[in-house]
Order: C-alpha cells, then sequence, then structure tokens
C-alpha cells in the first residue's frame, strides 16, 4: 500500500517509548515516496529547505518549531542565511519512526508553491 504526502499529513505523531524497534528498511522506503525530495542519511531523514532571504528563513523555522511543539516531535534544524536543513529521527528508538515521516510531510505542507 502506497502513502501520500496528504495522508501523513493528516496524522498526529504517537509518543514514542524505548524498546519499539525503529522501522526497518522496507517501511522506510515505502514511506519516502510519500514525501518528496527527503533523504535518508544513516538513522535520519534529511531534507535542505531554501528561501529568498533570511527573513523567509527563519519564518520557516518558527512555523517548524510551531508544528514540532504541536506534534511533540523535534526535529535538529541547522539554519544559515537562506536555508534550514531539517533532520529527523527518532532518539528514543535509536532509529526512524512514523513520526519522523508524519512530521515530515507537515513541515513540507509549511512551503506553498510559488503562483498558488
Amino acid at each position: 500500500m502506497n502513502i501520500s504526502k496528504c495522508d501523513l499529513a493528516a496524522k498526529r505523531c504517537k509518543p514514542c517509548e524505548r524498546g519499539i524497534p525503529p522501522l526497518d528498511r522496507q517501511e522506510i522506503d515505502r514511506l519516502l515516496k510519500g514525501i518528496g525530495g527527503w533523504e535518508l542519511s544513516g538513522v535520519e531523514l534529511v531534507k535542505t529547505f531554501q528561501f529568498k532571504n533570511y527573513y523567509e528563513t527563519m519564518a520557516f523555522v518558527n512555523a517548524t518549531a510551531w508544528v514540532s511543539h504541536r506534534e511533540d516531535h523535534h526535529p535538529d534544524l541547522e539554519v544559515g542565511y537562506k536555508q534550514c536543513r531539517v533532520r529527523y529521527t527518532t532518539h528514543a528508538i535509536g532509529g526512524l519512526s512514523e513520526n519522523d515521516f508524519i512530521c515530515a510531510a507537515k513541515i513540507d505542507a509549511l512551503i506553498v508553491p510559488l503562483g498558488s
């Protein structure tokens, strides 16, 4: 069964506890198909977002912080003048969980394509 970005973005994160296994590679590959532009880097889900200026970058960072707080699932952010690199992993389980993909889809939904 394929999953879309809309399906993921409509979900809510669930508390993750130690002892729950991280997603296996097959499940990661399936979920990656539902979120464009994200890559697997070790045990992290990573994407770099580009912006026109620092103001847009910081607006994205603040919106990302709001989504993260609401979902209680927080990424590592690397912020530059015109870009922000977002890295998700579920530290409690030492790998990726569905929460990482849910949040990635919600972060993608913050970006409105030009002309919309």
